[in-house]
């Protein structure tokens, strides 16, 4: 199996420098390009015959289990590496192609989610230690991707410019519109559309834990009588709303049941409505999802193609109005939050352990490097039933935007890739 690990690297590592050190103690480096270094250790023969046979799900495991180990790096160096020459041949072993087309196969099978396997879902990453979000989401915990008008703002900022960018396409134009808020969180954006914009806003989601805090922060900002959560599947809504919004939530729908997602939107929506869907996609055409995440972090999720997501809209009779696509901003985002977490992290083992900050460390690596070098961005995609909803132009969204002196930004900045 070294054999077959030494070929594949050999041929896999086009860019930058990885040094393997192997079970018996031998060091072997792959160069190609000046690019990212990284020294990787194999504590047995075992993880090794692991990853190559299974490289999707056994990096994961064998680095939560301790025995693919960074050495005077972290896993985001290792990974860095990895996945920026995977991007120019991903698919170089037969066993690995093979792997790839049998999920995307059995992909509409592991993203059924009818109500009950949707409760279970939710409940397995959202349903975790309330401390733990806060120990690396921003203070208004929005767990999904921040806005950065010029790349220089704080997580905070970036999240404020994010709802606010969503609050200007939903066109709150008037005070006291009913707003639905699909997979509402802990609450936040739902907060802020009541308090900045006078809205009077339903909040449901699956998570008892978010459905709890979401409820607390209502009753201590004083907004109960214009906020209301609710334990509730999308599915089960029927009433009418002035504005839908639904941040983050797509991604656990489901290829299976867009058509139903999108009927649910064109049900609720009054005749002079409009809604705003944000969410994870990718680029490239239709996928499937990474089998460690689905293992470990988000069981039923999926990132669609827009390819996979328009024909539905078409369907349901809904009128597109508007998209948008975020590049790097994810990248950004998670980037903040990996910070984070790695200051956070004593306190984290205590209320876990080592290996759960292996696996959510993995977690946010995989992630953000999959918006930083892969095909992951994200798409905001504004929907109406009548044609009049918005104005001819986007000029109404630029105006809603944040300016630099509301997010207290002295400079702008680029988007930077920093470890």
């Amino acid at each position: 199996m070294r054999a077959l690990a030494d070929f594949f690297l050999r041929r896999l590592v086009v860019l930058g420098r990885l040094t393997v050190r192997w079970p018996d103690g031998q060091l072997t480096t792959y160069a190609g390009t000046p690019g990212p270094e990284a020294l990787l250790h194999f504590k047995d023969r075992r993880t090794v015959r692991r990853v190559f046979m299974d490289p999707g799900v056994a990096i994961g495991d064998c680095y939560m289990d301790g025995t693919l180990v960074p050495v005077d790096c972290t896993i985001y160096e290792v990974l860095d590496v990895l996945m920026i020459n995977a991007q120019s041949r991903p698919y170089d072993m037969p066993m690995m192609r093979l792997r790839t087309a049998l999920r995307h196969l059995i992909r509409r099978l592991s993203q059924f989610n009818p109500a009950g396997r949707s409760l279970r879902n939710v409940a397995h990453h959202y349903d975790l230690n309330g401390r733990l979000y806060s120990l690396y989401l921003d203070r208004d915990r929005q767990y999904s991707c921040a806005y950065f008008p010029h790349g220089s703002e704080t997580l905070e900022d970036a999240q404020a410019a994010k709802k606010r960018h969503i609050a200007a396409k939903l066109k709150l134009d008037r005070p006291d519109l009913e707003v639905l808020d699909i997979g509402c969180g802990w609450g936040g954006m739902a907060l802020t559309l009541a308090r900045d914009y006078g809205a009077r806003v339903t909040g449901v989601t699956l998570s008892t834990e978010q459905l709890a805090e979401a409820q607390a922060r209502a009753a201590a900002a004083g907004l109960s009588d214009r906020v209301t959560f609710e334990l509730m599947d999308y599915r089960k809504l029927h009433r009418r709303f002035d504005r839908i919004v639904s941040v983050g939530m797509f991604e656990h729908v489901g290829l299976n049941h867009y058509r139903t997602f999108f009927d649910v939107v064109k049900r609720c929506l009054s005749p002079d409505g409009v809604a705003v869907i944000h969410s994870i996609g990718r680029s490239d055409g239709p996928g499937s999802t990474n089998a460690w995440l689905a293992k470990y972090i988000f069981p039923g999720g999926y990132s669609p193609a827009l390819s996979e997501v328009l024909p539905t809209v078409e369907r349901s009779g809904l009128f597109l109005t508007d998209i948008e696509i975020l590049r790097l901003h994810y990248a950004e985002t998670i980037r903040h939050w990996r910070r984070r977490f790695a200051a956070n992290r004593d306190t984290i083992a205590a209320i876990y352990d080592d290996r759960f900050c292996r696996m959510f460390e993995l977690y946010l690596v995989l992630s953000e490097l999959a918006f930083r070098h892969g095909s992951h961005m994200v798409f905001q995609i504004q929907l109406a039933r009548g044609q009049t909803a918005v104005p001819l132009t986007r000029d109404y969204i630029q105006a809603g935007r944040p300016s630099l002196l509301d997010l207290g930004v002295s400079r702008p900045g680029d988007l930077h890739a920093t470890p």
